[in-house]
C-alpha cells in the first residue's frame, strides 16, 4: 500500500511538482479538496515558515482528528527583492493589494525600482512537513490527538537567485515570472518551458531537499 502524501493546497498543479520530484512508486499524493477539508486556513504568520506551518499544522491536527494517517507538506513562497529590504516577501500575491492581480503586483514593484540599480532578487519557498501516525508508531515529540500524534514540523527551504528585469517579458509562468530572470540566464521565468522552470526553481529546490532527507 502507498503511503499518504497530503499536500495542504487546492492547486493540482502544484501537487503534481511533489509527485514528479518525489515519485509515485511509493507514494499516494491528495490535495486538500481530495480528502474533503473544507475549512479556512489564516497565514498570518510573518515569514514564509510560519505560514507554512501553519497550514500543514492545521491539515494535520484535521487528519488526526478523522484518524487518518498521512504525511502532510506545506509550501508557503514569494519573491523577495534585496534593495527593498525584502519585498513583496509574504505579501507577493497581495503586493497591490489586490490578491492574485499579477498585473497590477508587477507595476507596483517595476514602480518601486525605478532608479533603482540593484536588482537583485530570490524567489524563496518554505515547505513544512509533517506526520499524522498512530500512538504506538509515532517516534518523537509531537501533539497527541486521540489515538494518533501529529509530529512536530520540520522546514525545508529552497531558492533561485536572478535579478528583476525592467519590463515584462514572456506569457508563461505566473506571479512574478515576466519580470524575473533567474541566474545564468538571458531569459524570464515567463519565457522558460515548464520542464526547465522546475529544473531550477526554489519550489522544486524546496521538495528536493525533503527527498534527500527522506533518502529517497
Amino acid at each position: 500500500m502507498k503511503h499518504l502524501f497530503v499536500i495542504a493546497t487546492a492547486s493540482a498543479g502544484k501537487i503534481r511538482d511533489f509527485a514528479h520530484i518525489l515519485g509515485t512508486d511509493h507514494y499516494e499524493f491528495k490535495t486538500l479538496k481530495d480528502i474533503g477539508f473544507d475549512e479556512e486556513i489564516i497565514e498570518n504568520g510573518n515569514t514564509f515558515a510560519e505560514n507554512a506551518i501553519i497550514k500543514s499544522n492545521t491539515t494535520a491536527l484535521w487528519l488526526a482528528k478523522r484518524g487518518i494517517e498521512a504525511t502532510v507538506l506545506a509550501d508557503d513562497s514569494g519573491l523577495e527583492v534585496f534593495a527593498l529590504n525584502g519585498e513583496p516577501g509574504i505579501y507577493s500575491a497581495r503586493y497591490c493589494g489586490d490578491h492574485g492581480n499579477d498585473d497590477a503586483n508587477n507595476d507596483k514593484l517595476m514602480k518601486k525600482l525605478e532608479g533603482i540599480e540593484d536588482r537583485r532578487a530570490r524567489y524563496f519557498c518554505a515547505l513544512s512537513y509533517q506526520t499524522v501516525k498512530p500512538s504506538d508508531t509515532a517516534n518523537g515529540v509531537g501533539t497527541r490527538v486521540g489515538d494518533f500524534v501529529v509530529s512536530e514540523p520540520q522546514i525545508f527551504e529552497g531558492e533561485c537567485r536572478g535579478n528583476i528585469n525592467h519590463a515584462p517579458v514572456g506569457d508563461m509562468g505566473f506571479g512574478y515570472d515576466p519580470l524575473f530572470v533567474p541566474d545564468g540566464e538571458t531569459r524570464t521565468f515567463a519565457q522558460m518551458e515548464l520542464e526547465e522552470k522546475k529544473a531550477i526553481s526554489h519550489r522544486g529546490n524546496a521538495i528536493r531537499a525533503l527527498k534527500k532527507a527522506l533518502g529517497k
